[in-house]
């Protein structure tokens, strides 16, 4: 059945790809491809696709395999036809990246930040650092997206009760850098970001979960290829969990008997340091932990027992193709190996049968790179018409 009218500017349907996605996809490569994967009328396919060739996000690049007829030109998307900026926020410093249309890293930098410094001043200098990345670059910004590090309304565009960030409550994140650069914007959590770039680095993955294992613990959820948020943006927040081994001891949430009180590697630092080690970081427990301090190593192995029980029932519910594992703690083997043998043990056979249990592959750019395929995905839809801006229109 071909539909006679598309409804976004791109050729897409509700509810379907636009032109810009399938090409990014890879699912098509012509203009016949595009009308029989939308289900449009040729003489649409070739109106739209030719709009899209003279806005300079399409070009033709030789011809294709011939069914009969006329060789198809091959499109694609031009990779030069602009970028978007991405920002990963920790407690103390910033992660910034500029991303072709094709997801590709072309540049990225690091700069201190102090995240108890409150929206106003920390956005103040991520802008500044975004808007001096995307002027080295000249050209087109398409978009722009933050990953942070607390409980994100990604509805609203808003980190949501966390308990790192003083001042950061409901504050319009998105709402501000949309006023700066003019471009769609869009803010998710750290572990949902990271959870993202791993998930589409991994062909023929349907499910996964990533789990950061740092300073403090994220959880990321990745269900048919795409974000799972939740109800309230809390889905994975598996680090105020309430586990035996925590007894009451008191958590920055508020609670007690938190997973994150003895798991999170500022539990471990806390640990470690009661017992005599001088250690102020967590990257001071892992330094130990590699050296084969034995102390260190049983902490950060009791640590990957406890996350792994945790795990447990949440593998068992979802019943992923992967679980990966981030942070600092996860390049300590002994951390891992307490974590993959308490999921086996813990879980139903089913489960782990083909579950792949590694290391996360995309390192310390997870954040930015999954920052950028989720402000692509927006971009390349064709939901926001916004004038894209120029480093002229920033001067």
């Amino acid at each position: 059945m071909v539909t006679s009218e598309p409804d976004r500017w791109d050729g897409g349907l509700p509810g379907q790809p636009g032109i810009l996605e399938l090409l990014a996809s890879g699912r098509v490569s012509s203009r016949t491809d595009i009308a029989r994967e939308l289900g449009l009328a040729a003489s649409t396919v070739s109106l739209r696709v030719q709009e899209l060739i003279d806005a300079g996000l399409v070009v033709e690049s030789g011809s294709g395999r011939s069914t009969g007829g006329r060789r198809p030109k091959v499109l694609r998307i031009d990779p030069d036809a602009g970028h978007v900026l991405a920002a990963d926020l920790g407690g103390h410093h910033v992660r910034f990246a500029r991303l072709d249309l094709l997801g590709n890293l072309q540049a990225v930098e690091e700069i201190a930040i102090d995240v108890a410094d409150g929206p106003e001043v920390v956005l103040d200098q991520m802008s500044a650092q975004l808007t001096a990345m995307h002027e080295a670059a000249g050209g087109v910004l398409r978009g722009v997206a933050a990953c942070l590090p607390g409980p994100v309304d990604a509805a609203a565009g808003c980190v949501d009760s966390p308990s790192r960030m003083p001042g950061w409550h409901r504050f319009p994140v998105r709402e501000r850098l949309a006023e700066r650069f003019g471009v769609p914007c869009v803010v998710d959590n750290d572990a949902n970001l990271m959870a993202l770039a791993e998930h589409r680095n991994l062909p023929g993955a349907r499910h996964s979960l990533l789990v950061k294992a740092g300073a403090a613990i994220g959880c990321g959820l990745i269900i048919g290829g795409d974000i799972y948020r939740g109800g309230t943006g809390a889905a994975g927040d598996i680090t105020h969990v309430r586990v035996a081994a925590a007894g009451d001891r008191a958590c920055s949430c508020g609670n007690v008997g938190c997973l994150e009180t003895i798991a999170s590697g500022s539990a471990l630092v806390r640990s470690l340091r009661e017992n005599g080690h001088d250690v102020a970081t967590t990257t001071d427990v892992v330094r130990a932990a590699m050296d084969g301090e034995p102390l260190a190593t049983t902490t950060v192995r009791r640590a990957g027992r406890s996350l792994g029980e945790t795990l447990s029932p949440v593998v068992n519910f979802v019943n992923p193709d992967a679980v990966f594992l981030a942070g600092l703690l996860s390049t300590v083997e002994p951390f891992v190996a307490a974590v993959r043998s308490q999921l086996y043990e813990g879980c139903h056979p089913l489960a782990t049968r083909d579950l792949q249990i590694v290391q996360a592959g995309t390192g310390a750019d997870a954040g930015v790179i999954g920052a950028g395929r989720l402000i692509l995905t927006q971009v390349l839809a064709g939901t926001d018409t916004s004038v894209p801006v120029t480093s002229e229109s920033l001067s």
